[in-house]
């Protein structure tokens, strides 16, 4: 019993706290706290939460309850569930207790980065974990990638089979240790080992071989992949132009942005990239994303890392093993993800060699196995905050709470693109990490994977399935093989509502869903829809007007013919597009009409010779973005005609376009930066018409198009300066990685469940 008081001054309470509080160290925080305030009792896992029995002085209870919440670690999320007074049970001693089966609630942490203890253990030569790799404690290190049930205990993770030799053991028995119970915990004695494999030569065991070989090669212009947390990345020179082709070449990636992996220190990203506080603090963040961020000019990197773009997607390291590898090469780093294109990321060693030997010239891996795949979250700072355009390792899982409880466990499925799944039962919603597009078998195993794996991690078994209306995404095979009731969302509808997730207080909305492409009510492939009401009851307002696009969805990687459309749709020749084409056109075949303001970006794009073919989705208005840049501010806008059409929807002509569009006259970037100008202007005409047929002055951004800065941007202000109040997402992404979430609140406001 507490040191000092009789029997009849102790006073007893029960805790249950739930949220983020298992594999963040959170009970040898209690045992520390407890014996700091002269309590005894107990703390023990339960199910995905932490039961606590507290005993003492009155006094020291109220502030040992304060304290659970307002003094808990940094990297933890407790939600006090229940405290309850209870008789006392005398105990003499404050205890971890063994872990214990109980009702579920499972909070699963993501993975986290390198913490500064750890790194400068990490670099001391004295230490016994010196330039180990694999350093951790109960603040960082990997979790969703290491825990494969709950509760978290290392019998349940992938580090069940590295033994603890002793010193380690002292260390994970020893409440008062940093590393008390930190699962991941090993040294280079007992833990995990690096591995360097060069095809046709003897492998290079140990930790320091293996690294000294690796950052030799990369020296040297080869390609690597490099096995980190959440899967591999691939890895060359930033700064060389040859290892960056031969990368592009063999991953056939002609075009698309590489992600670079700075130094810690800093001076290779201030020397690359325009660097305020904000962007560096979210840089250094637990989170450790990949962040969007302007190019310095000269350019410090290789020009091969994002040709046509003006800016690069910086990350710092994140893992010690990144940390030893970016210190010993002295420069920045290509990371980007270690797949074939479109995939998820490769995390077993053996299917890294089988799929990537014609990638990478070696391979770096360990012997830790990755339980599930996480790539790298992605950001890019937009009106002024930063939005997420990915989410994954450091972030995903994401636990979010929903306004009112579900009636049954769901499952939704997303979209085909940037496919992100969502396990949503009560009133809570799990968000998966990204996995990937949905157009290759792996991509289908994968969502399969991970769909099972929530189900288990959570202990919640779905009862339906929730989907796109579209006929033609790659998870259809799941619907049929899950045998489960489905509910059908439509895909811009799902885009508005998760927007609406995050402003629950707004009743109502007129919400901009612009995207690529999505399936419309009246078999239109929508994408410049614009909405009034709120989840459930969202009433289509607002569009473009239509246009027949040749080849349908095959336009999306041919900017060429969204082009060849706008001017096919005036009675203009498109002299670049074969005549069986313009034939089949102008027969309906294969041309479905779209309204998509992702389209008008891709012709817009074309139109201006910016780009005519896309080597991966969102090329083209990426670099028309880029380009408009150089003029933003400078040139006035295009007036649109809008007016409602027979069906009372209000309407926006984009033919007045072409002929500036085509005026070879203006230079690239006068047309790309007074086409964005030209759609700010016709928004907010739209919201002006919506807010005096309703009312409503709040107006939300959605869709992927609104992951384009200038365009996001202009049109808030313009909003703004005629008395609208706009809102974005923070939370989830704005383009197809939140609809999974949308389909969720659809289903949860919807009367007619399927």
């Amino acid at each position: 019993m507490p040191a000092g008081l009789p029997n009849e001054k102790i006073h007893a309470r029960h805790f249950l706290i739930t949220g983020q509080v298992q594999g963040v160290g959170f009970r040898p925080f209690v045992y520390r706290l407890a014996h700091e305030l002269n309590l005894s009792g107990w703390v023990r896992n339960v199910t995905g939460s932490v039961e606590i029995h507290a005993e003492g002085s009155e006094e020291n209870l109220g502030r040992f309850t304060d304290a659970l919440i307002r003094q808990a670690p940094a990297i933890s999320r407790p939600k006090l569930e229940v405290t309850t007074s209870v008789p006392p049970e005398l105990h003499t001693l404050f205890a971890i207790l063994t872990s214990r089966e109980g009702e579920a609630h499972i909070h699963v942490p993501p993975d986290f980065f390198a913490c500064e203890d750890c790194v400068l253990e990490m670099n001391n030569p004295d230490d016994r974990r010196y330039r180990y790799p694999f350093i951790n404690c109960t603040q960082c290190g990997p979790r969703y990638t290491l825990i494969e049930s709950l509760p978290y205990d290392r019998p349940r993770t992938t580090m069940k089979d590295f033994l603890l030799c002793p010193e380690c053991e002292r260390e994970y028995i020893d409440p008062l240790d940093r590393r008390f119970h930190a699962e991941p915990v090993a040294c280079p004695v007992c833990g995990p080992q690096l591995i360097f494999v060069e095809p046709g030569e003897p492998e290079i065991k140990g930790n320091e071989a293996a690294l000294a070989a690796a950052i030799e090669y990369l020296r040297d212009g080869y390609t690597l992949a490099v096995k980190g947390i959440g899967g591999y990345h691939l890895m060359c020179d930033a700064r060389n132009d040859e290892a960056i082709d031969r990368l592009r070449m063999r991953k056939r990636r002609p075009n698309k942005p590489l992600a670079v992996m700075f130094p810690a220190d800093g001076s290779a990203l201030n020397q690359s990239v325009e660097l305020d506080e904000q962007s560096l603090s979210l840089l250094q963040s637990p989170q450790r994303p990949i962040l969007l961020l302007a190019k310095k000019h000269p350019e410090y990197l290789s020009s091969q890392i994002a040709t046509g773009l003006n800016e690069i997607g910086c990350m710092l390291p994140y893992s010690p093993l990144h940390t030893l590898l970016l210190e010993g090469f002295g420069g920045p780093l290509v990371a980007t993800s270690g797949n074939i294109s479109g995939e998820p990321v490769i995390t077993n060693n053996d299917e890294a060699q089988k799929r990537l030997h014609k990638v990478a010239d070696a391979f770096l891996h360990h012997d830790r196995p990755i339980a599930r795949p996480a790539d790298d979250s992605v950001f890019r700072i937009i009106a002024s905050k930063p939005r997420p355009f990915r989410l994954g390792r450091g972030m995903a899982p994401v636990e979010l709470e929903l306004p009112v409880e579900l009636p049954e466990p769901v499952l939704a499925l997303g979209a085909h693109t940037k496919n992100a799944i969502a396990l949503a039962w009560k009133n809570r919603v799990v968000i998966s990490p990204h996995i990937a597009d949905l157009s290759s078998i792996k991509s289908l195993e994968t969502l399969t994977n991970v769909a099972h794996d929530l189900q288990v991690l959570y202990q919640i078994k779905a009862a339906r399935l929730l989907v796109d209306r579209h006929p033609n995404y790659g998870y259809r095979h799941f619907i049929r093989e899950g045998r489960l009731p489905t509910f059908q969302a439509w895909h811009h509808r799902a885009h508005a509502s998760a927007l609406a997730w995050e402003f629950p207080e707004l009743k109502e909305w007129i919400v901009f869903a612009w995207d690529g492409v999505g399936l419309g009510e009246n078999g239109e492939l929508w994408g410049g829809e614009a909405f009034a009401g709120a989840p459930g009851l969202w009433q289509r307002a607002a569009s473009f007007r239509p246009f027949r696009l040749p080849g349908g969805e095959q336009a999306g990687r041919e900017p060429w013919r969204s082009a060849a459309a706008l001017l096919w749709e005036n009675g203009h020749a498109a002299p670049f597009a074969p005549e069986l084409l313009f034939s089949a056109w102008q027969k309906g075949i294969n041309a479905p009409p779209t309204r998509s303001a992702g389209r008008l970006f891709d012709a817009a794009a074309a139109l201006t010779s910016i780009c005519t073919h896309a080597s991966f989705e969102g090329e083209g208005p990426m670099k028309l973005e880029a380009m408009a840049a150089e003029q933003a501010g400078k040139v006035d806008p295009v007036p649109l005609p809008l007016e409602k059409n027979e069906a009372g929807l209000l309407e926006t002509d984009w033919a007045p376009l072409l002929a500036m569009l085509t005026d070879s006259g203006l230079s690239p970037s006068h047309r790309a930066a007074c086409f964005h100008a030209s759609l700010a202007r016709a928004m907010l005409q739209q919201a002006m018409g919506l807010r005096e047929e309703t009312g409503i002055d709040d107006v939300g951004f959605t869709g992927g198009v609104f992951q384009n800065r200038l365009l996001t941007e202009m049109a808030k202000a313009l909003l703004e300066q005629h008395g609208f109040r706009v809102h974005m997402p923070q939370r989830v992404p704005v383009n197809d990685g939140g609809v999974c979430l949308g389909q969720v609140m659809e289903f949860l406001y919807s009367k007619h469940k399927q």
